[in-house]
């Protein structure tokens, strides 16, 4: 009787084999959980990578980029208009839009300045600038009274022909002197010239033609 429970048949258990295999299944589950996270990580740092780079470019090529604001006058109304043709000279007042556009990532700030107005490079007449500043990305208007006349021009000069020809051409120059701040911390030194002329009707008394450099 024993030998025949000896001889009897037994099937393999498999329990261990499943078991292997569900481990193996987790590993490999594990493993691409991994690779996914990392693969992740890798594309978020490459990302921020660029991004600071272009940031870094933006800043240096664009925002560090110093400009010399544009200082310039503006179209204006003679307010009075009076002239001489046989006695070659003229007397003018009118008030003058005076500009200065900033086109900088920082504030402009200027000291006090003059803009002569001149005609065939004789002094006319002058404009007095206060100290101030030009905010950034912004235009600063500044509005000053000015009284011309050609009491100190030569006699030689071509004023009387150019009465006769109801023109009388002026040129306004000038210098403003600052500073640049960008973010608080970087500065710059700037200079902005002027350099205009205009065109003066002496019949319609208004100002024909006007252009800056």
């Amino acid at each position: 009787m024993a030998e025949k429970n000896q001889n009897q048949y037994h099937p393999p258990e498999s329990n261990g084999y499943h078991r292997n295999d569900q481990e193996s299944l987790h590993t490999l589950d594990d493993e691409e959980a991994k690779r996914k996270k990392r693969m992740k990580w890798t594309i978020g740092i490459i990302a921020f990578v660029i991004f600071q780079v272009v940031q870094a470019l933006f800043f240096v090529l664009v925002i560090m980029k110093f400009k010399s604001p544009k200082f310039r006058v503006a179209e204006f109304d003679i307010q009075t208009l009076e002239f001489n043709q046989s006695s070659p000279s003229f007397n003018m007042s009118f008030v003058a839009p005076i500009r200065v556009k900033n086109t900088n990532w920082g504030p402009f700030k200027y000291g006090a300045s003059t803009v002569d107005f001149t005609y065939g490079g004789f002094p006319v007449g002058q404009a007095i600038i206060p100290k101030s500043k030009a905010n950034f990305k912004s235009t600063k208007k500044i509005n000053v009274d000015v009284t011309l006349n050609s009491a100190t021009l030569s006699n030689n000069s071509n004023l009387g022909s150019d009465l006769s020809s109801g023109v009388i051409t002026l040129n306004s120059q000038g210098e403003l002197r600052g500073k640049i701040t960008v973010m608080f911390m970087f500065k710059k030194k700037k200079t902005s010239q002027m350099n205009c002329t205009m065109a003066i009707s002496t019949s319609t008394k208004a100002v024909q033609s006007l252009s800056c450099n």
